[in-house]
């Protein structure tokens, strides 16, 4: 297999002019931080741009914005070949955060060949989609742990190199990354840097943040960014950089790595082994930097700009993109995927002896109880739903805000629709979903001594599935709704649970009149006289109100309430998903 870094790419000449954000403080919203304070600069093809600053001094932001991948407006202009980027630029711009989001439950190589069938052309085959990922691996030195769980045993240096890996499968045009040597070694930091300006050298745009790299690591920069407090000091060549610096009277030590001078300065510390003049104050040195810059710098960077605007003007704008995967592709892919993922979580020892252990003690319970045994066999067709009620429901309601960051990456960077999306895992959690609750119905139904018929048996398992689907709905829903706090959506779905179960029509069976509306929009109370119906089949009237159930057709109203729950859930969730910011 070829190796990735002589694959050559459509090159992309990135550019930004006065780019400003603010954001407002929560604690009193008519107040704004300026993050950023009008960047101007550029990133050409075949070099590699470094974002050189303290802590706190934008680099994130900026870099979010140069990848559109900031939410809410920001000022200034954005240009990707002297246009605005299009979807045809986004598609070929890598973007890889700060922070590692991927999925822990699969292994490093299943991340990278999954990110390949979805990411990679419709047009290119299977084989050669999973043989990319393996150069990847091979070209990342991830191969000693591509059959590890990314989280289980792969560590953080690792975990970054899939990260990274994960935007070199689409062989970007533009690649942007936040901060990838935080957590790594000087060598493995080295040698990951060693291969990002690879990629540069074969026509990509590369712009990368560094906190305070080694002195080894600047000399691969071709061109530097130095921000101080959300403003520029210093734009150009890498190599030119201290020059620039001794110029206004701040030179390093001998044996001063040049990005801790640099650091420094932007941080306002300049003594003596700094500067030729006395210590001075760190506001006077930053107001300093940033005059000078804006006096010295600001107006050839600005003439390099348009320079630059007039000679492409676009010119590769106009290329169309390769045709991406078919939605029905998607659906396919996620399925299997959201399969391989969840059958860690599913399946789990402490799980299964939750749902085991929990189905024998009601058994034993409810151990064959006679015939006229009615009210006792009411309460254990109670209590079941009762269980998986809160089971199902507090199980799902943290499976998307776990996601969420995930899902807004792969959003983002255009993997897939959130529609094929969303219909995978919902298909994918049916299997996964219902094994347990039919192991924990066939132990009850055995050792209660319920119906023999197997007509009975078939009927009460099927309304208990779909009882534990529209719980988990319930669940889902909740949780797409109040994605940014699980705990605040697990207590929601608690309280509403309790309100279901209070109105199920075990415990109170004449529901106070201003309370009515709880009984019927509770699925507990549906499942209950479902359950009852199918035990006692023609004997309803007997065991219940007469003006609360009324035969054949009191049962297709629970069947049609069950339905429409389970879907009305699930489009809430889905259309709360939407909004999710990318």
């Amino acid at each position: 297999m070829e190796s990735f870094l002589s694959s050559v790419c459509t090159p992309i000449n990135l550019q930004f002019i006065d780019v400003a954000y603010h954001v407002k403080v929560e604690r009193a919203a008519a107040e704004e931080k300026i993050v950023l304070k009008g960047i101007t600069g550029q990133a050409r093809p075949g070099e590699l741009l470094a974002v050189l600053g303290p802590t706190g001094s934008g680099k994130s932001t900026l870099l979010s914005i140069l990848g559109g991948r900031l939410s809410g407006h920001h000022l200034g202009t954005v240009l990707a070949d002297g246009r605005p980027p299009c979807r045809a630029v986004r598609r070929r711009t890598g973007f890889v955060a700060q922070d590692d989001v991927l999925h822990p439950q699969l292994t490093v190589r299943e991340t990278l060949v999954f990110c390949a069938m979805l990411r990679l052309p419709t047009s290119t085959p299977a084989a050669a989609k999973t043989g990319a990922a393996e150069a990847v691996i091979a070209e990342l030195g991830l191969g000693a742990c591509a059959d590890t769980m990314v989280g289980n045993g792969v560590s953080g240096g690792e975990r970054k190199r899939v990260s990274i890996g994960h935007e070199m499968l689409v062989n970007p045009s533009l690649l942007i990354l936040d901060e990838p040597t935080s957590g790594l070694d000087s060598t493995a930091a080295v040698r990951l840097v060693s291969t990002i300006s690879a990629l540069a050298r074969k026509g990509r745009t590369v712009v990368m943040s560094v906190h305070q790299p080694s002195s080894r690591l600047y000399r691969t920069f071709d061109s530097l960014l130095l921000l101080a407090e959300g403003s520029c000091v210093y734009h150009g060549p890498g190599g030119d950089a201290l020059e620039y610096f001794a110029s206004l009277g701040f030179a390093p030590g001998l044996h001063v790595n040049p990005t801790d001078f640099m650091v420094d300065l932007a941080n306002g510390f300049a003594q003596e082994e700094y500067s030729d003049s006395a210590a001075a104050d760190v506001g006077s040195v930053k107001q300093l930097l940033i005059s000078s810059y804006n006096r010295v710098l600001a107006p050839k960077v600005k003439a390099a700009i348009n320079v630059a605007d007039h000679a492409g003007d676009g010119a590769h704008q106009q290329q169309e993109p390769p045709s991406f995967t078919s939605w029905t592709y998607q659906f396919r892919t996620l399925l299997l995927r959201s399969l391989k993922q969840r059958r860690h979580e599913t399946f789990t020892s402490l799980r299964i002896f939750q749902v085991i252990a929990a189905a024998v003690v009601v058994g034993a319970m409810w151990w064959r109880l006679a015939p006229l045994g009615v009210e006792d066999r009411k309460g254990l067709l109670f209590i079941v739903p009762i269980f998986w009620g809160y089971f199902a429901s507090l199980n799902a309601v943290f499976e998307f805000p776990q996601e969420r960051p995930v899902l807004a990456r792969e959003r983002a960077s255009g993997m897939y629709a959130l529609s094929s999306y969303f219909m995978s895992r919902m298909v994918g959690d049916l299997p996964m979903q219902l094994a347990l609750p039919t192991a924990f119905t066939v132990i009850v139904y055995l050792m209660a001594g319920l119906n023999p018929a197997p007509s009975a048996f078939a009927l009460t398992l099927a309304v208990i599935l779909s009882y534990v689907l529209v719980a988990e709905g319930l669940g889902l829903a909740a949780g797409a709704v109040m994605i940014v706090d699980a705990k605040r959506a697990s207590t929601l779905v608690t309280v509403i649970m309790l309100a279901y179960i209070i109105s199920g029509g075990f415990y109170v069976q004449h529901v106070p009149g201003f309370m009515v509306w709880a009984k019927y929009t509770s699925f507990t109370y549906y499942c209950y006289r479902l359950l009852i119906a199918v035990q006692y089949s023609g004997h309803l009237k007997r065991l219940l109100p007469s003006e609360d159930m009324d035969g054949e057709a009191s049962i297709g109203m629970c069947i049609i309430a069950l339905l429409a729950m389970f879907f009305g859930y699930r489009l809430l969730a889905f259309l709360a998903l939407r909004h999710i910011r990318t």
